[in-house]
């Protein structure tokens, strides 16, 4: 009997304490898949050169790609000489309404002036007032503008610009990591358009904004190419690819799969539609 009752006791020991370890498992998110005995993860430190395609970001929501480095003589620069670091566009502020991106670079510049150190909260921090004290302190104009001189010519720009101290931070999106390009590969089996993704070995989304641009250009083939042969016209990339490698004339785009999965979207909202070729009769 005393046998027996420690064999139960022991099956009822492992059982919670494999209990215990898949629960803490599970919650560290470090369950292994199966076959698998141990994994080992190496991190790797590496610098990076800033470079066109990162991506930065301040405190407020600003964040921005970078579309051109220039050498520091050829950056604008104050009547001092001293040359600015980051120029950013102001049609980033009005339309977000993140403000505090101003009042940081004012009271940052006015900081620097002063030799001081500031800690201010969200609501309750410093006011625009008092910024504009600081700012009168300094000698700095109240409405935080300073006049910019060209690094190329050396002329001073016609309108002043606002200058000034914030923090500016990298976000891990930089271009080396995104960078992808695809001639073929995986369609989804519903729209026959590109999968999405690197990891997938996808194609470039052409969303929206892209269409604008396009149409904004004029240029109506491309246009058309990229919404119909390079994306979802099944049997219209059939035919182009053959008369590439025949040589013939590239012949005229079919019908997306999209537009078929819009009829049948609407088919099942029971709503009667069908399709008539232009040679059709039917009126």
């Amino acid at each position: 009997k005393r046998k027996i009752f420690e064999e139960i006791e022991y099956g009822f020991m492992r059982d919670k304490i494999d209990a215990e370890y898949n629960e803490i498992k599970q919650n560290k998110g470090d369950d292994l898949p199966p076959g698998v005995i141990k994994v080992v993860k190496v991190l790797i430190a590496k610098k990076r050169k800033i470079s066109v395609g990162d991506k930065l970001s301040g405190r407020h929501g600003n964040k921005g790609v970078i579309s051109r480095v220039l050498p520091g003589e050829d950056m604008p620069y104050l009547a001092d000489g001293t040359p600015v670091d980051v120029i950013l566009n102001p049609l980033g502020v009005p339309s977000r309404m993140n403000v505090g991106q101003l009042l940081e670079t004012n009271l940052g510049f006015a900081a620097k002036k002063m030799g001081k150190s500031f800690e201010t909260h969200v609501f309750d921090g410093v006011t625009e007032d008092q910024i504009k004290e600081y700012q009168r302190e300094t000698g700095i104009d109240e409405d935080g503008k300073s006049v910019l001189y060209d690094g190329k010519t050396g002329r001073p720009f016609s309108h002043k610009v606002t200058v000034g101290i914030m923090y500016m931070m990298k976000l891990v999106h930089m271009v080396d990591d995104k960078i992808h390009a695809r001639s073929i590969g995986p369609y989804s089996l519903i729209t026959q358009q590109p999968l999405g993704g690197k990891a997938q070995f996808g194609g470039q989304r052409f969303g929206e904004m892209e269409v604008w641009a396009l149409e904004a250009y004029g240029a109506a083939y491309t246009l058309q190419e990229m919404l119909t042969v390079k994306s979802d016209d099944v049997e219209g990339r059939k035919r182009l690819y053959e008369a590439i490698v025949r040589g013939k004339i590239i012949p005229e785009a079919g019908i997306p799969e999209s537009f078929n999965v819009l009829v049948k979207e609407l088919q099942g909202l029971a709503l009667n539609i069908e399709l008539l070729n232009r040679k059709s009769k039917k009126k």
